[in-house]
């Protein structure tokens, strides 16, 4: 219990790190899509387009380096020679990136249908990002949340802070002095976007300085190739990952009709977000428990409590995803301020249940980075990857964005499946099937029931919501009884 009781302090945390930013940064939701400040739902859909290809090349510059400096951290004596050797590879790879980049700027714009302009910007995010990824790490594997915490809220007040001026006052601040005129460009909204971005990664750096000052830079050939061993498959992983998560925007980019192609991105884009929650939720508690994973891995019968994460996540998780669905309506109204976003509705369930899929997939890949089995994790991804992108090619020429939405579900659904089928057979974990199978059903029939058949209807959305946490309370008295007797003990 002392275990766990420490899991959830770090997710909280963690999750404070995870959803006050983005909470944050989804004020910049209704900025982009009021009236006026982007041009159209098509400059929108070039963002998106934008920011997807950025999830692609986050993960390829970190390749896979994160999650093996956590598991060599861990495993090693050494552990200033594991920081020194992972943090020397990445400034070598990121700085080798960069110049590439530039070099073939224009080469790149044409192969990925995205402007010149916009592209020196983003090589500039990139490299700044990269730079700080094992500073990151470092915190989480020293259990230093707070800190961690602050420094990614601060990154994304400054974010939005540039995007509020930028995007709404330096239009009316042109006529009070000549820095103000110099700074403002008419319809340069994507651009501004951009910028924004590249100040605060700066300025994270900054703050992250302190923390290249301590390694050593010691470079171990033998220690890095196991840990390259160790990383390449989970790179192949998240770059497979990165085609769930993204790739639709980029594919409804090149299979849809030119004219209509941006305008669909931006429709999807737009109510994609209004899954935040769930998704939120899932990253703040897969931040918490990735590191719980490696330093619990060798406890007695750790099994036992991987068990019981599975078991809190997925009843945590059902509790949001109908919440989530009985809300939505006025939820789009505070996210997605222009009413031409509302068509794309459709999708909010399935987008939600795929990210509740994915939590679960995440809370289930326990099995293979604890055994080194890491190969898995990138088959997995890959089949994953496979089912959106034949699902993508089938269903968008067709149904659009709603062929998109439906590959996404597809895909997480099947990568949960299978890493619980293979989990089984080489990390047996005591998972109680009954339970988990009855919250899961339970919460995603009534929000599909709900969603579809009783939209709007608040008297019956409400009515199920608390039926269901009736019945996870009582299910649960035990052991909340236990918590609240060890909170009066203490």
């Amino acid at each position: 219990m002392g275990a766990l009781k420490n899991l959830f302090k770090q997710t909280f945390i963690y999750g404070l790190a995870t959803v006050l930013p983005r909470m944050l940064s989804f004020l910049l939701v209704p900025l982009y899509t009021t009236k006026g400040v982007l041009s159209s739902v098509a400059e929108y859909g070039e963002v998106s387009v934008i920011f997807s290809y950025f999830v692609l090349f986050n993960v390829i510059l970190a390749y896979g380096m994160e999650t093996a400096f956590f598991r060599f951290f861990n495993k090693e004596e050494d552990q200033d020679k594991v920081t020194s050797t992972v943090a020397v590879s990445l400034i070598i790879s990121s700085i080798g990136f960069f110049a590439l980049a530039f070099l073939f700027k224009d080469y790149i714009a044409n192969l990925i249908d995205v402007k010149v302009q916009y592209l020196k910007y983003v090589f500039w995010i990139l490299l700044l990002d990269a730079l700080v990824i094992i500073p990151f790490a470092w915190l989480r594997a020293n259990e230093q949340p707070m800190r961690y915490a602050l420094i990614k809220i601060f990154n994304v007040m400054v974010n939005i802070g540039l995007n509020l001026f930028f995007l709404l006052a330096l239009k009316n601040l042109v006529s009070r002095g000549v820095i103000f005129e110099s700074l403002y460009v008419p319809n340069f909204g994507v651009s501004y976007i951009l910028i924004a971005n590249v100040i605060a990664s700066g300025i994270t750096l900054l703050i992250m300085l302190p923390f290249y000052t301590r390694v050593k830079y010691r470079f171990d050939v033998t220690l890095w190739k196991k840990m390259m061993k160790y990383a390449v498959p989970v790179l192949i992983a998240g770059v497979a990952f990165s085609i769930n998560e993204t790739f639709d925007r980029i594919l409804l980019n090149h299979l849809l009709p030119a004219d209509i192609a941006k305008t669909q991105i931006g429709l999807y884009s737009a109510c994609y977000k209004l899954a935040l929650f769930m998704t939120l939720f899932a990253t703040a508690y897969r931040l918490g428990i990735e590191p719980f994973f490696f330093s619990h891995a060798k406890a007695k019968d750790p099994q036992k409590n991987y068990a019981l994460i599975l078991e809190f996540f997925v009843i945590f998780g059902s509790i949001i995803l109908l919440g989530a669905i009985v809300f939505v309506d006025i939820l789009k109204i505070i996210i997605v301020r222009g009413q031409g976003y509302w068509e794309a509705m459709w999708i909010v369930p399935l987008i939600l249940i795929a990210n509740f899929c994915l939590g679960i997939y995440h809370n289930l890949s326990v099995w293979y980075k604890i055994t080194d089995r890491t190969r898995f994790g990138a088959y997995i991804s890959i089949f994953g990857a496979l089912v959106t992108l034949v699902l993508n090619f089938w269903l968008i020429p067709t149904i659009g964005y709603k062929g998109s939405a439906i590959a996404t579900l597809a895909a997480y659904a099947s990568m949960m499946l299978l890493s619980f089928y293979f989990g089984r057979k080489y990390y047996p974990i005591p998972y109680n099937l009954k339970k988990i199978g009855w919250y899961l059903g339970a919460s995603i029939g009534l929000s599909l029931l709900s969603f579809y058949q009783f939209r709007g209807n608040y008297s019956i959305g409400i009515s199920m919501l608390i039926v269901f946490l009736g019945i996870v309370i009582y299910s649960e008295q035990k052991f909340i009884r236990q918590l609240l007797i060890k909170k009066h003990a203490n």
